[in-house]
C-alpha cells in the first residue's frame, strides 16, 4: 500500500495557488516547532468572498499538499464557509494522510484561520477609521 494517496502526490508535485498576493487583505502565518513546517496564507477578500488565495509553505510534502488542497477548498467561497474549514476536510479531500502527518492538515486549517482573523482585524480597523471621519 502506498504511504500517500495519488491526490497528496499530485498536490505535492503540482501545488495550486503557490505564491504571494501583494495586496492581500488577510495574511496568516503559522508554524509547527516540532516538525519545522511553516505556512503562510494570503487572502484577497472582496464582498466577503475569497477571490484569491495563495500560500508559501516551507515543509514536507504533506504540508505542501495540505496547503494546496486547503486553498482549493476555500477559493471563491464566502468567508463564513472558509471559517468552517477543518483539518479533517482537508485530509479527506486529499484521500487521507498518514496519522503522523495529520498535523500538516491542522497547520493548513490554522494558517487559514489566522489569515481570516487578520482580515477581520483589518476590516474592523478600516470600519473604525471610516466611521470617525463621517
Amino acid at each position: 500500500m502506498a504511504l500517500y494517496s495519488e491526490k497528496v502526490m499530485d498536490h505535492f508535485r503540482n501545488p495550486r495557488n503557490v505564491g504571494v498576493i501583494e495586496d492581500a487583505n488577510g495574511i496568516g502565518e503559522v508554524g509547527n516547532a516540532k516538525c519545522g513546517d511553516i505556512m503562510k496564507m494570503y487572502l484577497k477578500i472582496e464582498d466577503d468572498i475569497i477571490r484569491d488565495v495563495k500560500f508559501e509553505t516551507f515543509g514536507c510534502g504533506s504540508a505542501i499538499a495540505s496547503s494546496s488542497m486547503a486553498t482549493e477548498l476555500i477559493k471563491g467561497k464566502p468567508v463564513a464557509d472558509a471559517m468552517k474549514l477543518t483539518n479533517k476536510a482537508v485530509a479527506e479531500a486529499l484521500d487521507g494522510l498518514p496519522d503522523y502527518k495529520m498535523h500538516c492538515s491542522v497547520l493548513a486549517e490554522e494558517a487559514i484561520q489566522s489569515a481570516l482573523e487578520d482580515y477581520e482585524k483589518r476590516k474592523a480597523r478600516s470600519a473604525g477609521a471610516g466611521s470617525s471621519n463621517s
